[in-house]
């Protein structure tokens, strides 16, 4: 179920939300998260003050008459007892409430640094709940090759191509698909639109070109609907994200990884780890071409994978050194 906040929120959070989407340029998906975030916690505010049935369904608590008189009673410990509810009852995890946690804390932030009607953020010391740090799964050297050898079909040339944009260059799905081949430049380069309307210039290597230009030898132009779209799809339309993860899907099952929670995103994963481990491309170099805002956000690519641990163990110069057996308490024993 589609969310709007333009017909649902009241004027005290659509200045927030229109300011995030316009001034700061983020995405509409992602504007639709702060709002869902701001209405669990101001239902849950009308509800712990009593504006609401105790018996009320939660999910049915109207927050259109939210105003500044409302907003101006939240304090800091209403936040940590909202995400303790968001825990404790909601059962959100980290990542959930890490974000929740951000939402409330942008919110406060602008309506007493931007709109200037509060004298401060309630919310300004609330702690983010730490996210549990996982290693990013991805393919292996071996698997990726073993991927690309998989394609075939009426349109190998196109699959093989997203496929070698997904392992060199590290896109999301979202830029793939958004591509234009207006984007391919003469000089090897390639526009992507990331995040938040963010562009950035990637580099394509001898393998990305030559897939690129195998694919616009045998690209439709006749009756396409998107006449500027890279990625056309059977119907001659652009090439949408689900259509492509379905493509990427297929190949995976293909080589046996489908059961395994591989998906595009995967891809993006490995690209990363590839160029980190292989290439031994600076962390900085790679925030940029995977267009990340944040270092911290890259760093989790400098994993080490269990066959440099070993290899690491292994060249300990004392890794070789035994204790001496003593012969005399041996006769003894």
């Amino acid at each position: 179920m589609s969310i709007s906040f333009i017909d649902e929120a009241p004027q005290i959070i659509k200045d927030y939300l229109f300011y995030m989407q316009t001034v700061k340029g983020k995405s509409k998906k992602t504007v639709d998260e702060y709002y869902i975030d701001l209405r669990t916690f101001f239902r849950f505010i009308k509800l712990q003050r009593g504006l609401v049935p105790n018996d009320s369904e939660f999910e049915n608590i109207s927050i259109s008459d939210v105003d500044l008189e409302l907003v101006k009673t939240v304090t800091l410990n209403d936040a940590y007892e909202f995400m303790n509810y968001i825990q404790r009852e909601r059962k959100n995890q980290n990542v959930t409430r890490a974000r929740k946690c951000s939402s409330l804390k942008g919110y406060f932030n602008y309506l007493a640094t931007k709109k200037c009607v509060l004298d401060s953020n309630p919310v300004e010391q609330l702690e983010v709940p730490k996210k549990k740090k996982s290693l990013p799964k991805y393919l292996t050297l071996e698997q990726s090759l073993e991927l690309l050898n998989a394609v075939d079909g009426d349109y190998k040339e196109r699959d093989y191509c997203i496929l070698t944009l997904f392992l060199n260059c590290g896109l999301r799905v979202s830029e793939m698909a958004s591509l234009n081949y207006t984007d391919i430049h003469q000089d090897d380069t390639m526009r992507v639109v990331g995040k938040g309307n963010k562009e950035r210039i990637i580099y394509l290597n001898s393998a990305c070109v030559s897939a690129i230009e195998n694919y616009m030898r045998v690209r439709p132009v006749d009756g396409v609907k998107d006449k500027y779209a890279l990625f056309i799809s059977r119907n001659h339309r652009r090439m949408s994200v689900k259509t492509i993860q379905a493509m990427v899907y297929k190949y995976l099952e293909k080589i046996g990884l489908n059961a395994q929670g591989y998906s595009c995103h995967k891809l993006r994963h490995t690209a990363a780890t590839l160029m980190y481990q292989y290439g031994g491309v600076d962390i900085r170099v790679l925030k940029d071409v995977l267009g990340h805002e944040n270092l911290g956000t890259t760093e989790i690519y400098t994993h080490l994978s269990s066959e440099q641990m070993k290899n690491a163990a292994e060249k300990n110069p004392l890794s070789k050194v035994k204790q001496k057996s003593n012969k005399k308490s041996d006769e003894k024993q």
